[in-house]
C-alpha cells in the first residue's frame, strides 16, 4: 500500500537526465538541502554523464539512479520514475529538470503546496527574465490558449514548465490506464489528463531561466510535429468529455 493510500505524506525528487553533466551536481545537491530524497533518472546519457551520476549516488544514501537502457525520450524517463517512485512507497514526486533552468530555491514552496493540498497537481507558473528565447515565448502562448480549450477552463495556467509535484497515485492510475507520451509532449499532456481525472491544479509562480550555452534537447521540427499531434489528439478527446467538464465547471462557479 502507497504512503498516499495511507495518508502519509512523503515526497521525492524525480530528475530526468541525458547528457546534463555540468549541472546535475549542483542541481541534487540544492534539492537535497531541503531533505528531500532524490531519484534520477538516466535515460541513456553518455559515459561521462554516468560518471558524474556514479559519484553523486556514492555520496549520498538518499540519492538513488534508475537507468534505462537507451535514450527513450523525457516523457518515457519521467513515466518510469514515477513509477518507480510510487513503488517505492512515496506519496508524491517533484518533477525538476537537471539542466539549471528551474530555482531550487522555490522546493520548500512546492513542497507546502502539496501537503496542504495532497490531492492536486502543483504546477509551475514561470516567470522569465530576459534570457528566454522569443519563439519559445511565443510558442507556449498557443499551447495555453489550447489547452484552456481542451479543459474547458482556465485551471492550468502553464502546461509546459517541467517544474511541478505530482500526486502519485492518481498520475500512476493514469498511467496504467493510458501510457503518457514519451518525449517533449509529456508535460502537456499529463497536465492536461489529470484535470480531465479530476484533480485540481494549484499554480505556484517560479522563476525559470535559459542558461547560457544551455544544452536543449527540444528538437524543432520533429518535436512541434509531435506536439501538434497531441493537440489534435487532446481536443478530440475533450468533446467526449465536454459535459462532464461543463458540469465540473458549473459546479466550481456555484460553490
Amino acid at each position: 500500500m502507497s504512503a498516499s493510500a495511507n495518508g502519509i505524506f512523503a515526497p521525492c525528487a524525480l530528475i530526468p537526465i541525458y547528457n546534463h553533466r555540468q549541472t546535475i551536481a549542483a542541481t541534487v545537491h540544492a534539492i537535497r538541502a531541503f531533505g528531500l530524497p532524490v531519484l534520477i533518472v538516466d535515460d541513456g546519457s553518455d559515459a561521462a554523464t554516468a560518471a558524474v551520476l556514479d559519484t553523486l549516488i556514492a555520496e549520498a544514501t538518499d540519492v538513488r539512479l534508475l537507468r534505462l537502457p537507451h535514450n527513450q525520450g523525457k516523457g518515457r524517463a519521467l513515466s518510469a520514475g514515477l513509477l518507480a517512485a510510487f513503488e517505492s512507497g512515496y506519496s508524491h514526486a517533484l518533477q525538476i529538470d537537471a539542466d539549471g533552468q528551474h530555482d531550487t530555491r522555490d522546493v520548500a514552496r512546492f513542497i507546502e503546496a502539496a501537503r496542504a493540498n495532497p490531492q492536486a497537481l502543483i504546477c509551475g507558473c514561470p516567470i522569465y527574465d530576459d534570457s528566454v528565447p522569443r519563439a519559445r515565448l511565443y510558442g507556449r502562448y498557443l499551447t495555453h490558449v489550447l489547452v484552456w480549450v481542451e479543459t474547458l477552463s482556465l485551471a492550468i495556467r502553464d502546461s509546459m514548465c517541467g517544474f511541478r509535484m505530482y500526486p502519485l497515485a492518481a498520475t500512476c492510475a493514469e498511467i496504467a490506464r493510458k501510457p503518457l507520451p514519451s518525449r517533449m509532449d509529456f508535460d502537456t499532456e499529463t497536465a492536461v489528463r489529470l484535470r480531465w481525472r479530476g484533480l485540481d491544479i494549484i499554480n505556484l509562480p517560479t522563476r525559470v531561466i535559459y542558461p547560457e550555452n544551455g544544452l536543449s534537447h527540444f528538437r524543432m521540427l520533429r518535436d512541434n510535429a509531435r506536439i501538434t499531434a497531441m493537440h489534435t489528439r487532446l481536443l478530440l478527446g475533450m468533446l467526449p468529455r465536454a459535459p462532464r467538464l461543463l458540469w465540473r465547471r458549473r459546479q466550481g462557479a456555484t460553490a
